[in-house]
């Protein structure tokens, strides 16, 4: 079995992770949950009444790499934050939709909007909420942490936890699929 680098650990090429290059080699627009995923889940009141979230760095960089190669990035929430906002402004990401419980209508709008198909997307999600549209698209990811029913109907389950690097090993893995990982990682061994 082949080894993928990802930051100093490694990830040993599972046969999920090989099932799941044939899905994923067609992404053109990945899809993600917020709290849970993107986040560790932890939401923090502030004392004036604000929330605060923590975003991962790593993860923020694999989405950089993987816009770059030509997926297109969007968010979708239930819940509405201006942390959100801004880290989706920061990276540049095509789609944000936040305070939306109706995720499966929010993705028919973007298939309608984008002309894409659900071959071509992909999503990742980590409670109840999100499998509706985590049965729809074409290569649906779970982080480690999400809940059972979740982990056990996606096509991938990440080794690392969601805000801790699991969006990071997705981007890789989409990147490996459409065989441009090993270039954009040896840009960065010169």
């Amino acid at each position: 079995m082949g080894i993928v680098s990802s930051r100093e650990r490694t990830i040993e090429l599972s046969e999920a992770w090989k099932s799941t290059l044939k899905r994923a080699k067609k992404v053109q627009l990945l899809l993600l949950d917020v709290d849970g995923v993107l986040t560790d889940g932890t939401i923090i009141y502030t004392h004036d009444g604000g929330e605060s979230k923590g975003f991962n760095t790593q993860d923020g960089f694999g989405l950089r790499i993987l816009q770059d190669a030509g997926v297109a990035v969007g968010l979708i929430t239930a819940r509405t934050s201006e942390a959100v906002s801004r880290r989706a402004a920061d990276l540049g990401f095509a789609h944000l939709y936040q305070g939306r419980k109706d995720k499966g209508a929010v993705y028919q709008e973007i298939l309608k909007k984008t002309g894409l198909d659900s071959e071509q997307t992909s999503y990742m999600g980590d409670d109840l909420l999100d499998l509706p549209l985590l049965l729809q698209v074409g290569c649906s990811f779970a982080p480690a942490n999400a809940v059972a029913d979740v982990r056990q109907r996606v096509h991938y389950t990440t080794v690392h936890s969601g805000g801790h690097g699991a969006v990071r090993e997705a981007c890789e893995l989409i990147l490996e699929a459409r065989g441009q990982l090993a270039g954009i990682l040896a840009t960065f061994k010169r």
